[in-house]
């Protein structure tokens, strides 16, 4: 249902740029690249791909017919699988993931998302995190490493599978240009993921925006360590509570 078109959103966002690439960016050229040496060729390849999208297609099948761990797998696999671009464009489908089917409420994966910006790694890691509170299954340890595993896999999947053919591919004038395009696009998918979920559900009073301003300004400008930021974020928002 919606859930579904909200999910392939993105892939049409990037479809999009990238035909938007090949009509308009004309000047475009790949930087010469060297393959790194590889322990399998195109055939190993292509079965790789097909596993990436043999597990795209039963997953939801055995999720909505066993629930359970194939639920969980499939809510994490998905926002793996229909990601592109930074990783802060996971937020809206790992939102999707949790918080829909009631897993997570919105508070607890804003508490998640505010962790995962206070320490290293990549915005991925924020799966470890939700699955760890996912209740039941497989309990805290083993829905995070479900959780972690599953998120991952897909992007393990395409990079082995799309390296034999990398050399060739980035070479092709058509391919620097709806590369081109795809960047344009991720860079659109990261300001809606800035705006949806977290400017929406963080930023409701006016208090609140100046509280996000001085915390940007102190990472943009001042080059704050990210924990000074958090801290200040977590003690005016404090304050902010204290005084009504």
């Amino acid at each position: 249902g919606a859930r579904v078109v909200r999910s392939h959103a993105q892939l049409a966002v990037v479809g999009a740029g990238a035909v938007a690439g090949l009509a308009l960016c004309r000047d475009a050229r790949s930087p010469p690249s060297e393959a790194p040496p590889l322990p399998h060729g195109r055939r190993a390849g292509f079965a790789l791909l097909a596993t990436y999208v043999l597990l795209l297609a039963a997953l939801p099948f055995a999720a909505g017919a066993f629930g359970g761990i194939a639920a969980l797998a499939w809510a994490f696999y998905r926002s793996g699988a229909l990601v592109f671009g930074g990783g802060h464009v996971v937020l809206p489908l790992l939102q999707q993931a949790v918080v829909e089917p009631g897993w997570l409420t919105r508070d607890e994966f804003l508490a998640g998302y505010g962790a995962a910006q206070a320490v290293p790694g990549p915005m991925f890691t924020l799966a470890s995190y939700l699955g760890a509170r996912i209740p039941d299954v497989l309990g805290p340890a083993g829905n995070s490493t479900l959780a972690v595993a599953a998120i991952f896999l897909p992007g393990f999947l395409l990079i082995s599978a799309v390296l034999p053919l990398w050399r060739s591919l980035s070479a092709h004038p058509a391919a620097a240009r709806a590369i081109a395009g795809v960047n344009a696009a991720v860079v659109g998918l990261l300001a809606a993921a800035l705006y949806d979920p977290v400017w929406t559900s963080a930023i409701v009073s006016p208090v609140d925006a100046g509280i996000a301003i001085v915390g940007f300004t102190m990472l943009a400008a001042w080059r704050a360590p990210a924990l000074a930021v958090v801290a200040w974020c977590v003690a005016a928002a404090f304050v902010r509570s204290a005084l009504g």
